[in-house]
């Protein structure tokens, strides 16, 4: 016989409403997307900077118009852009990349040296450092003797920084007679940066020695004229001293008309112009053994050698108060004395004296006063 075991009875689970289950699977998906959020900002934040950015990276700066639009500044970006990212411009001066270095041009205050080459003229050589033809005189007396016609090639000169002269102290000199004697102002050599006095002493000249080179800004001097004096038909003699060219007696002869004819075949001026401090006369161009023509009638007053670098001149007084010089020339055909007419052959075209090359040194005078021959030739 079975025993009856009474059985409890277990009670079921009240079933869960719809609207319930919806909140719950809602409420698990929100906790979902929170995470996955929180996952990717963390990712974000330790592995997601681009390979190029450092913790040195720098920010960009805001462009002016940002700047002024907002206060206070937005903050900067982690990080620089990615390079297809245009940049915005700052508005302003900008500099383009420029490959050549351009150095500034200052005044030199040096004196520079210059070898003279083949086809210079005191001239050319002047004109090309932007000084006076006489200033390259007074920078090289101990080469040139003030004498343009002295100046050959591989010759070495001085090339002043400025127009002036050079001059070489000497013992008992002081600055305010040389500033004198070169009619200039003292104070113009003293603050020149090229003589590098001392301007802290209180008589700066007083450390300069002997032999010392100093500038002398706008200094000047008179030029030697190495070309004839006035030769009158009254006293040509007055002329010895000249050289064994000089006449020696009183002339009377062909008066000249007033007018001026080419005194050679060529027209073309060689080498030097005309130059009242330094070449009062001009050089004209020719071959050697062109012939020479009178520019006006007149008397011989000179004719021969010349021992101050004309080498043979000829020198015709045209009774008029002017004259004619012809230097450098390879033969002379007239003597002194002798009565001349315009256009009248008197000797030949040459290279003699002090002279580089074949040219005739041409010369026209009034009243003693040298003048330009190609205001009056024609």
């Amino acid at each position: 016989m079975g025993l009856n075991v009474p059985q409890t009875a277990v009670p079921k689970k009240p079933a869960r409403k719809t609207g319930d289950l919806l909140q719950q699977i809602g409420l698990n998906m929100l906790m979902v997307g929170l995470l996955v959020l929180l996952g990717f900002l963390t990712w974000r934040r330790f592995f997601g900077a681009t390979p190029d950015t450092t913790l040195n990276a720098q920010p960009i700066p805001p462009t002016v118009e940002q700047a002024e639009a907002s206060d206070p500044l937005p903050p900067l970006p982690i990080g620089l852009p990615p390079l297809s990212t245009p940049i915005a411009s700052i508005d302003g001066i900008t500099r383009s990349a420029d490959f050549e270095t351009i150095i500034p041009t200052r005044p030199r205050v040096k004196v520079i040296t210059y070898t003279v080459q083949a086809g210079d003229t005191l001239f050319s050589i002047s004109d090309n450092y932007g000084l006076k033809p006489e200033t390259l005189l007074w920078g090289n007396y101990e080469v040139l003797e003030d004498n343009p016609h002295l100046l050959k090639p591989k010759q070495v000169l001085n090339i002043l920084p400025v127009d002036g002269t050079y001059y070489q102290w000497k013992d008992g000199d002081t600055l305010g007679g040389v500033a004198d004697f070169f009619k200039t102002d003292r104070q113009a050599i003293l603050s020149y940066p090229g003589n590098f006095f001392d301007l802290t002493q209180a008589d700066p000249s007083s450390s300069i020695k002997a032999d010392t080179w100093i500038i002398v800004p706008g200094g000047k001097r008179a030029v030697k004229d190495w070309g004839p004096p006035a030769i009158t038909r009254s006293n040509p003699a007055s002329a010895r001293f000249y050289g064994e060219g000089a006449c020696g007696n009183i002339y009377s002869g062909a008066v000249g008309t007033g007018t001026f004819v080419w005194p050679t075949t060529d027209h073309g001026v060689s080498g030097y112009t005309y130059d009242s401090s330094v070449h009062p006369a001009v050089d004209i161009a020719g071959a050697e053994g062109n012939a020479i023509y009178a520019t006006d009638s007149g008397v011989i007053v000179y004719a021969g050698w010349s021992d101050y670098g004309y080498g043979y001149l000829i020198v015709i007084d045209h009774g008029t108060g002017w004259q004619s010089a012809y230097a450098h020339l390879s033969a002379v055909a007239v003597t002194c004395g002798q009565s001349v007419y315009q256009s009248g052959y008197i000797g030949a075209l040459g290279n003699t004296g002090n002279s580089s090359g074949a040219h005739l040194h041409f010369e026209l005078s009034i009243n003693g006063v040298k003048v330009n021959p190609l205001d009056y030739v024609r």
